[in-house]
């Protein structure tokens, strides 16, 4: 995010060109994560303008109360923004006087007193067994080309097959493609991981190389478009909106569905739930145990529609 975007004054717009390099170099945030935390300050520094009545410096931060900070987060909310957002806002300008604070930029210790909003825990929304497979095996029955059938059968296997996340998968490059029983994955934060490479997975990544017409250098990316450059995944989210519609599928089916999908299919068959984090790439195991609520709630399901005390309860209740 270009340093004029952001309207401070020069020695405060230069501490943020040090807090940007600083987040790409040392904590290895992708330009994606950079450039949404520079989203979130210049949000941040244009409510200051108007709050303070001039452009913000350093010291002006320095000098920010509690109560500053709380304006800013009332202006939010009077705009609807949604919890999840203001928990990131409150992060991202925890994290920026962290740094300031750090380089004897600032000292302020303003944000302390301040709580992140509560945010609801989301339950991951996977696709059954049946519907994951159906899936797989329809993506490719709607491109007009047949090495691009081949591609997207490929791309929605290795989602499947290996728990990737769209990004992960767009961004292997040839040279990683997963031929063998093994592959390596670089996923947030630059952090890798080792993944299992099932053999249906395999088969359909080789499939789409036999096929492709192009010359895909060994660092040039694995899953390419019409002209040969990387694959936009938007395009990959269109076919999956064509599978919805075919299948039947709600609005949840997406992509990132088939993540979902392989994490509980896999707590379901029986995983271990550590394991899972492990391929999953999640830092904290919190998060990864959000799909045992989705496993809790398919069992009740079963248990409802087919335990026999449970149908003799509801036939007590219409009586």
């Amino acid at each position: 995010m270009p340093l004029a975007r952001f309207a401070a004054a020069d020695d405060l717009r230069a501490a943020i060109g040090l807090w940007m390099g600083w987040l790409a170099a040392e904590r290895r945030a992708s330009a994606h994560t950079v450039a949404a935390y520079g989203r979130d300050l210049a949000l941040f520094l244009d409510f200051l303008i108007e709050h303070l009545g001039e452009l913000p410096s350093l010291a002006a931060i320095d000098q920010l109360r509690t109560a500053d900070f709380r304006a800013y987060l009332a202006r939010r909310v009077q705009g609807h923004a949604e919890r999840s957002s203001l928990a990131r806002a409150l992060s991202v300008l925890r994290g920026f006087v962290r740094f300031l604070h750090r380089r004897g930029l600032a000292s302020t210790n303003a944000l302390a007193a301040l709580r992140s909003p509560r945010q609801r825990a989301g339950v991951p929304k996977p696709l059954t067994v049946e519907d994951a497979t159906a899936a797989v095996d329809v993506v490719g029955e709607f491109a007009a080309i047949g090495w691009h059938s081949k591609r997207d059968i490929a791309i929605l296997t290795l989602l499947y097959g290996c728990g990737l996340r769209l990004s992960e998968a767009l961004g292997l490059s040839r040279g990683e493609a997963p031929l063998s029983e093994t592959l390596v994955v670089t996923g947030k934060g630059r952090k890798q991981r080792l993944l299992p490479v099932l053999p249906v997975v395999r088969a359909a990544v080789a499939d789409y190389l036999a096929t492709c017409p192009h010359a895909l250098a060994a660092e040039g990316p694995l899953f390419v478009g019409a002209r040969g450059g990387p694959l936009n995944p938007r395009l990959v989210q269109r076919r999956m909106a064509e599978v919805r519609a075919c299948l039947g599928l709600p609005e949840s089916a997406t992509p990132h569905a088939l993540r979902h999908s392989f994490a509980t299919h896999l707590l379901g068959a029986g995983g271990d739930l550590r394991a899972i984090q492990e391929l999953l790439g999640h830092a904290s195991l919190s998060t990864t145990q959000r799909y045992t609520s989705v496993e809790t709630e398919r069992l009740l399901a079963i248990y409802d529609a087919a335990h026999p005390r449970a149908r003799l309860a509801g036939d007590d209740a219409e009586s």
